[in-house]
């Protein structure tokens, strides 16, 4: 029988039909524990009071004490009309303005009567403002609000409008504790409350709404923080665990011809870090359990190497291998690239993507089920259902934030007998606390270690005033032999503007850079797909010095001889994709350079994202630092839409320590009862499964 906190939310007083169905449209609050768990975002300590003397425009949540002098009554019906009432105190006079609720407001205020305000004060025309603030009546009827600590809630517009504010969601937080704290239940063993010296649930979950001071919200919030982050760790390692013992894996443990000769034709000596890396899928490969590893390498650290020399080893053993990329470009140029590694050795490679024609693609299939294709290259293009392999034993997911989870499963099934061994690659560097918990399931290799030779690449920042001097440092460049990149940002809603403005930097490049003495080739979204692979074949080739482009060639495209990467409105791009874009120079023996176009006028933020990129190449500390501004669920180039479970009060990128505590803990429970059927995980078994509603489960999948 589902408890009293599994109530439907229309049932709590105060709330009702219709605001229930408002709740749950825009806060997915359906039940009385949704909305329990619908925790401040922020505290306002309400046991400050200001004098208006003392208020400036700049000042978040304030507290005024005084009396309404004047209340008028302004404009027609309709938006411009409202209500302006001045209130006043010893030191100055402030209006509070109402737009929504006028007549309600106009009955309510009384002139000359005491009242504690609370809002943000702002300025319009020259003069001080409260829009919309909480007005109470200086009685003993309100103690709860005024000299405590208050929490602030996330809300929408349409729930404010609808009379929901900050006050009444204390309110409802203070009814639905008044009825259920008595009957709430523990949710985390003795043992691990005592091993961490946590307080109860009651008392965090009352703390965190209605703290008497900082001490008890403070541990208030660490309770609920690692309560958090020990069922989402605990979920992710027993699929992980689960999936350890009970999936099995292809054995591989022959290292014959193929890979010798293979490894004999790489001109260049493999890193510590790649050779350390090999080893680790190599022990995957021979140890009898599937692999399912993620493996993360900063642009140009030679993944792709490792992958490859890994298929190499599949075939050894009589196993194919698939590698799939999220563009034709760079499925094309794994192909090309894989060519004098594999020259001599027997090794037979195919290429399929959305261009590849109906006779070739016969062929391919052919290939496949025969067993003379060992590697095979390509796009979405091979989960496609008629793309069918004899025996697929080793897949790899390159750039994986750029497939769905649902697309990706489609390769495990393409070997019916046993799943295949599974890498997922990223040059996108994902912060620690985000891999442990976006991937928590799988294991991790990094590599950590440009190839030699490689030389830094000088960033530097740019702006309207020095374009002529830049454009002369780029002649020189291709005067000198290099190329040259400059790229316009791609927003998806707004792709129209975007070729707007890509088109006018065409033009305009064509007139800075004028034909014959300089060729411009230009890739773009928009482009027919032979278009962009003539124009990119042109500038790979060297026969255009400059290409003009959107973000398409942030993944991949590898052209050793350009030396100058130019981003147009730089600000308008995110940490992460920046240094992507960087990553394309670089490549050679040749000094490189990354040119930050920006506006004069720069927000903080952008300020902030454009200094780091000048003052780093450190891809990991870059994400680190995207993770604080902007948020674990919006790194840009993740394109992650989100975690394996809303996180309703932990945040990654200050919580990495209780997160660390909480997966050593799970890992504890779970080596000594894996399946958490001894009688004092009880409680995590039941928490567990009530998060499987909310936790996705990656276990069959990277």
């Amino acid at each position: 029988m589902p408890g009293i906190l599994e109530s439907e939310i229309k049932f709590l007083p105060g709330v009702g039909p219709k605001r229930a169905a408002l709740l749950e449209k825009e806060l997915n609050i359906k039940s009385f524990r949704d909305m329990l768990y619908l925790f401040p975002f922020r505290y306002v300590d309400r046991s400050r009071i200001y004098t208006i003397s003392e208020v400036e425009a700049t000042m978040s949540f304030i507290q005024l004490r005084g009396k309404i002098t004047r209340i008028n009554l302004i404009g027609d019906k309709g938006p411009a009309r409202r209500l302006v009432a001045t209130f006043a105190d010893p030191t100055g006079v402030i209006d509070l303005v109402f737009f929504q609720g006028v007549k309600w407001m106009k009955d309510k205020l009384k002139l000359n009567t005491e009242y504690i305000v609370f809002g943000k004060p702002a300025v319009f025309n020259q003069s001080l403002n409260m829009v919309h603030p909480e007005v109470d009546s200086v009685t003993e009827e309100n103690p709860f609000y005024i000299g405590n600590m208050i929490g602030v809630y996330s809300s929408t517009e349409r729930i404010r409008n609808s009379g929901i504010g900050n006050k009444q969601f204390a309110r409802f937080q203070a009814t639905l504790l008044r009825q259920c704290l008595d009957v709430i239940q523990e949710s985390l063993p003795a043992e691990v409350i005592e091993k961490k010296r946590l307080v109860s649930l009651r008392d965090a979950l009352q703390n965190i709404h209605f703290p008497s001071d900082m001490k008890s919200l403070a541990a208030a919030q660490l309770r609920l923080k690692f309560e958090e982050l020990f069922f989402l760790q605990l979920s992710l390692l027993r699929q992980k665990s689960y999936r350890q013992r009970t999936a099995k894996g292809i054995v591989m443990p022959k290292v014959g011809s193929y890979f010798n000769k293979c490894f004999e034709n790489i001109p260049f000596e493999l890193t510590n870090a790649q050779k350390r890396v090999i080893r680790e899928i190599r022990s995957d490969f021979t140890s009898g359990k599937q692999m399912n590893r993620l493996l993360q390498g900063d642009v140009g650290s030679g993944k792709t190497m490792v992958a490859i020399l890994c298929a190499v080893l599949a075939a050894d053993n009589g196993y194919q291998s698939c590698i799939m990329a999220p563009t034709e470009v760079l499925a094309n140029q794994h192909f090309v690239g894989v060519k004098k590694i594999i020259e001599g050795s027997g090794i037979n490679t195919a290429l399929l993507t959305g261009s590849t024609k109906a006779k070739e693609r016969r062929a391919i299939a052919d290939g496949l089920m025969n067993g003379s294709i060992h590697i095979l290259f390509g796009t979405h293009a091979l989960i496609e259902d008629a793309v069918q392999f004899a025996n697929l034993g080793f897949a790899v997911i390159d750039e994986q934030h750029r497939f769905g989870v649902e697309q990706r499963s489609k390769l495990w099934s393409k070997n019916e007998l046993m799943m295949p061994h599974v890498l997922v690659m990223t040059a996108t560097p994902i912060p620690r606390t985000l891999a442990m918990t976006l991937y928590g399931d799988l294991d991790v290799s990094v590599i950590d270690e440009l190839p030699p030779g490689r030389k830094a690449i000088q960033t530097i920042h740019g702006t309207e005033s020095q374009r002529r001097r830049i454009y002369a440092f780029m002649k020189d460049e291709i005067k000198a032999g290099r190329q040259i990149f400059v790229v316009y940002p791609l927003i998806k809603e707004s792709e129209k503007m975007d070729y707007k403005n890509l088109q006018e930097g065409y033009e305009h490049m064509i007139v800075e850079f004028p034909a014959p003495e300089y060729v411009t080739a230009v890739v773009h979204g928009q482009q027919k797909n032979e278009n962009k692979a003539y124009d990119m074949e042109l500038f790979a080739s060297g026969k255009a010095n400059i290409l003009v482009s959107t973000s398409v060639i942030e993944v991949g495209v590898d052209v050793p001889n350009a030396s100058v990467m130019m981003i147009e409105s730089a600000e308008r791009f995110g940490l992460s994709q920046l240094h992507q874009l960087r990553g394309r120079v670089g490549r050679g023996s040749d000094n490189s350079y990354c040119i930050l176009m920006t506006g004069h006028k720069l927000t903080k933020e952008s300020k902030q994202r454009i200094d780091l990129m000048c003052s780093t190449q450190d891809g990991f500390e870059l994400a680190e630092a995207d993770m604080r501004m902007r948020g674990p669920g919006d790194i840009e180039g993740t394109q992650q839409s989100g975690l394996p479970m809303d996180l309703h009060i932990s945040d990654l990128a200050k919580d990495s320590q209780i997160l660390e505590e909480a997966r050593n803990m799970a890992m504890l429970v779970l080596e000594n009862d894996p399946l958490l059927e001894k009688s004092e995980n009880f409680l995590l078994k039941t928490g567990l499964s009530r998060l499987r509603r909310e936790v996705k489960d990656f276990s069959q999948i990277s």
